[in-house]
């Protein structure tokens, strides 16, 4: 539904959803499933992956064959249709010294649409980090409250992998995960290469389906291992909002979703009670209002920061009693290696495509030395695993043209391994957002300004992860293609691996945190946060599934405390 056809004044719901990415989507499908009734407001345009993906065209179709351009910075064919690194006429600001990226999808199922899909479980570690090296804090919850959810999470979204048998990787127990598919002729190098020196590689799992998924509503199909899946799925093999949670949600009769409306702060009814929200239109700039008897913010991490921010009549902004609202933000560690395999040149050609991105990882092996301190960082990281037929880099093919470079491009096509780290990052005093005043967006909504920096367990983090990598290629007798960087130029820039958590963080003390472990926030009893703000802390895991798993163990405790008149 449009803004054009959506009345508030005559609209009644018990929830307001804002966002309907992974958290969004989840509540709107649990709390309908519940019975109750639902508003999702979404800030980006309507999509519906069905008719709109590309799924069989060759980059060659498309303009400047496919690169990327300002307004889709992934390339032509990626699934972002609306939003990016930068919006138009919706701008963000930084403190001097800093550099960080926010990059917001405004479309239909927000960044489910073209995620990675890695989805490794967190571990009993990841939920007491301070526990284990005294930096941070621990999580009210452990791996055991939220196990549970993400079992069931797993047979939601289907979850392809296999057991990993290490310390600190929890295994899926029988019948929660999907069969992977096979290791690439690269991969499998890969593996051999490293556990002869110690490392392990494992399935990596991954939110791409390996068998039909049945249903009357959203039925899904296995992965055909043919199209790219950043570019959406057309078949709902891999998992995304708008293929399967919204539509079942939709067909319950509970769910009205709207889209291109902002949300651009929680309207108050008292002290410690939201009315709703007011959002614009973003095609017309007008403003409205909604009711409801709660509402839930998933719209992301930054961008429920900023509705809180900018929310209540205090200059702390609305939910900030113990003034930890924008702070304690972390992303992931980034930074990438590559390298040519003289080896793997010129070798039989076969279909390698399989499902979209890795089919095996290095997860984090270190975990005994880092607690013995024989390690300069405190939290860890892995590898994700690249190597495919495609084309080669260009610092692998000779300088010739014609019939030779035919030639060359063939024999060095599927002879490059990438390995790309990803990395746990500690919260520190100098990384947070808050509200620029002197600057609005075209909306006229104060925007946020980023304070951001990486420590040096960070940078000594992604130091070690190039001496590993450059180690493994050395032993496959490769050419390193990347070059040895100091960590300070190696690290990704804050905010470009797009994992950004923690500036509403949960916590046992409201003196010290923003909501409970249910993600209710403290100073408003109806108002409940679902995406990455509530983090404690980040592991070096992805995000995705566990956000997915709080989110439906806080829509079941809001669905029964609604239900229970407990929020009346």
């Amino acid at each position: 539904m449009t803004l054009d056809t959506f009345d508030p004044a005559t609209t009644t719901v018990d929830v307001i959803i804002v966002g309907s990415g992974a958290a969004g989507g989840m509540a709107a499908f649990s709390l309908t499933q519940a019975g109750l009734r639902c508003l999702i407001l979404e800030a980006g345009r309507d999509y519906d992956p069905q008719s709109e993906v590309n799924m069989m065209a060759p980059e060659s179709a498309a303009p400047l064959r496919g690169a990327a351009t300002p307004d889709k910075p992934f390339g032509y064919f990626d699934a972002t249709v609306g939003g990016g690194w930068e919006v138009d006429g919706e701008p963000y600001t930084m403190r001097e010294g800093s550099d960080f990226r926010w990059y917001r999808p405004r479309m239909l199922g927000g960044r489910t649409n073209h995620w990675g899909r890695h989805a490794p479980r967190w571990g009993p570690y990841d939920f007491k980090p301070f526990s284990r090296d005294g930096l941070g804090v621990d999580w009210p919850i452990g791996y055991d409250d939220v196990a549970p959810f993400y079992d069931r999470v797993e047979r939601m979204i289907g979850v392809n992998g296999g057991r990993l048998e290490l310390e600190n990787h929890p295994d899926s127990p029988a019948n929660c995960l999907m069969p992977p598919p096979k290791p690439r002729v690269p991969e499998m190098l890969l593996k051999a290469t490293c556990e002869s020196m110690g490392i392990p590689v494992r399935a990596a799992h991954t939110a791409v389906l390996t068998r039909d998924m049945p249903h009357d509503v959203a039925p899904r199909s296995a992965c055909f291992n043919a199209t790219p899946c950043t570019r959406g799925c057309t078949i709902g093999a891999f998992f995304q909002t708008t293929t399967s949670f919204l539509p079942i949600a939709k067909a319950t009769g509970r769910l009205t979703v709207v889209t291109d409306a902002m949300v651009s702060k929680v309207v108050m009814a008292g002290k410690d009670r939201a009315a709703g929200v007011e959002y614009v239109d973003r095609k017309t700039g007008a403003r409205h209002k909604v009711e409801a008897r709660a509402v839930v913010l998933a719209a992301g991490t930054l961008e429920t920061t900023r509705l809180l921010l900018n929310s209540g009549e205090s200059p702390a902004g609305l939910a900030n009693a113990s003034g930890e609202l924008g702070r304690n933000l972390t992303d992931s560690t980034g930074a990438s290696f590559r390298a040519f395999v003289p080896a793997l040149a010129d070798r039989p050609r076969y279909n390698e495509d399989g499902i979209g991105g890795q089919h095996v990882y290095i997860p984090f092996w270190l975990y005994g030395e880092q607690k013995r301190g024989e390690l300069d960082f405190a939290r860890g990281y892995h590898f994700e695993i690249g190597g495919r037929f495609g084309i080669p880099p260009a610092a692998t093919l000779p300088r010739v043209w014609g019939a030779g470079l035919k030639k060359a491009v063939r024999a060095a096509s599927g002879a490059t391994i990438g390995m790309t780290l990803r990395g746990e990052m500690i919260p520190n005093k100098d990384t947070f957002c808050e509200i620029d005043q002197g600057v609005k967006d075209r909306f006229g909504i104060p925007v946020l300004r980023f304070s951001f920096r990486w420590s040096q367990h960070e940078l000594n983090q992604v130091a070690h992860g190039q001496r590993i990598a450059h180690a493994v290629f050395k032993r496959m007798n490769a050419t390193i293609l990347s070059p040895e960087l100091p960590p300070e130029k190696l690290i990704t820039a804050g905010g470009e691996i797009i994992h950004e958590l923690g500036t509403a963080r949960m916590g046992a003390d409201p003196r010290s945190s923003v909501v409970d472990s249910y993600g209710q926030a403290w100073d408003v009893k109806n108002l409940f946060l679902m995406d990455g703000a509530i983090f404690a802390s980040g592991a070096h895991k992805n995000p995705t599934l566990t956000i997915l798993a709080l989110a439906l163990r806080a829509s079941e405790r809001l669905a029964a405390r609604l239900k229970s008149g407990a929020l009346a």
